[in-house]
């Protein structure tokens, strides 16, 4: 069978196949852990940190596996992981399963994470990598979107169904792979080139000393640790505001899990046009670096945060969502290409790295100290808390603009 299939076309299936489990999953799990485990605000938070801290810290380690041993072993590992992650939650519903789940889950990802695109780029000898990752992505979007219906019938017939099958699906994936997946191109990473703990650290304090004294750098940092700060609870908690605080239009007695569906599929059709949009706009104008577009788009979503925590009433809350949704999706892209164009390719990837820990520091800071807000007070004052964690990115980036228009931003 893996014959007739080039390896192209299997990191397709990989990339639609996986992204259509995760949706599974994903659209169901938020309603699964309130409705049915009846979890707080905190707890609800804190399963976000446990996921986000499990990926922290094992994503060097797992790297090991997949320099030194091989990628599709360290792929398979993963899917392996995560499906029985899912499984274990769908299947016991308990808070301490749902903890389990996401320490398992997110070792599970760190296995998986980036070994999937090295081992493409090298089956492909780093050719054609462009396309086929941009083919990878549109392959995902159209069945994230698939899986969010298939999920949304199931889950509302039981809630837990879709997660189960999304877990069971991850097994089945990983065995499937074992008879697809070639790895004919897999060179070893000698000893003292593997990534370890001594390497993170050594990477960590390189982005540092890169950074350390250059202004813009120094705020794309402190950009990257709000984005953390305030994304976690937000994410988190944006579901329980509609079912705790909004509630749902009696529609057809439509279950809440319907709505959630509605509204994941509406947001992704909605930020997959707008996205389309924005980058067509900006590449006919040549205006990809202008840094006011990154600072509206802020101010938006800030606002949109504000009225989406002070809503009420559905049609508020579906509006401002949609509406925070489509310009965080909006903002990712054009924040990282102003962000890398800026960076001088040597240190590039250096310092990415480093912005990339930051933002996993925020997240596991941040969404303790909004969900214990959210178990205190309110989630509707969680979340406008969040914005106005969120809200210093506006300045710092008003402030970035008087670096626009420099050869080099790293100079600076």
């Amino acid at each position: 069978m893996n014959r007739k299939l080039s390896q192209s076309a299997v990191y397709l299936i990989y990339s639609g196949a996986t992204a259509l489990f995760f949706s599974l999953v994903f659209t169901v799990s938020q309603v699964y852990r309130i409705n049915t485990i009846h979890l707080n605000p905190f707890q609800l938070v804190l399963v976000g940190t446990v996921l986000e801290t499990s990926c922290f810290i094992f994503e060097v380690p797992t790297g090991i596996v997949a320099d030194m041993k091989s990628r599709k072993v360290s792929i398979i590992i993963g899917i392996i992981l995560i499906g029985v992650a899912f499984v274990i939650e769908g299947s016991i519903p308990v808070f301490s399963a749902v903890i389990a789940s996401q320490l398992l889950w997110g070792l599970g990802y760190t296995f998986t994470s980036g070994a999937d695109d090295a081992w493409i780029a090298d089956e492909l000898g780093g050719k054609g990598l462009d396309a086929i990752y941009l083919k990878g992505a549109q392959v995902s979007q159209l069945c994230s979107f698939i899986g969010i219906i298939i999920s949304t019938l199931i889950g509302s017939i039981r809630v837990n169904i879709p997660m189960i099958i999304g877990g069971i699906s991850f097994l089945a994936l990983s065995v499937i792979l074992v008879f697809l997946m070639k790895e004919t191109s897999f060179t070893p990473a000698p000893a003292e080139g593997r990534n370890s703990w001594q390497q993170m650290r050594h990477t960590f304090f390189e982005g540092i000393k890169f950074i350390k004294g250059k202004p813009v750098l120094v705020l794309m940092m402190a950009i990257a640790l709000l984005y953390g700060l305030y994304s976690e609870g937000f994410d988190r908690l944006w579901i329980a505001h509609f079912l705790s605080d909004t509630g749902f239009p009696n529609l057809m007695e439509m279950k809440p899990v319907v709505w959630i569906g509605i509204i994941d599929g509406t947001a992704m059709l909605l930020s997959i046009a707008a996205v389309e949009y924005i980058k067509r706009r900006l590449e006919k104008s040549g205006e990809l670096d202008r840094v006011w577009i990154l600072t509206l788009i802020n101010v938006f979503m800030v606002a949109a945060m504000i009225f989406f925590g002070f809503s009420g009433n559905f049609p508020l809350a579906l509006s401002t969502y949609l509406l925070f949704y489509i310009l965080r999706t909006t903002n990712g892209p054009i924040y990282r290409a102003w962000r890398n164009k800026n960076i001088k390719s040597e240190v590039r990837a250096t310092v990415i790295s480093t912005y990339g820990q930051m933002d996993a520091l925020g997240q596991i800071i941040g969404g303790p100290i909004i969900g214990f807000i959210a178990l205190k007070t309110s989630i509707s004052t969680a979340i406008v808390v969040a914005s106005v964690i969120l809200s210093p990115v506006i300045m710092l980036l008003i402030y970035g603009s008087k670096f626009t228009g420099n050869k080099s931003f790293i100079e600076s």
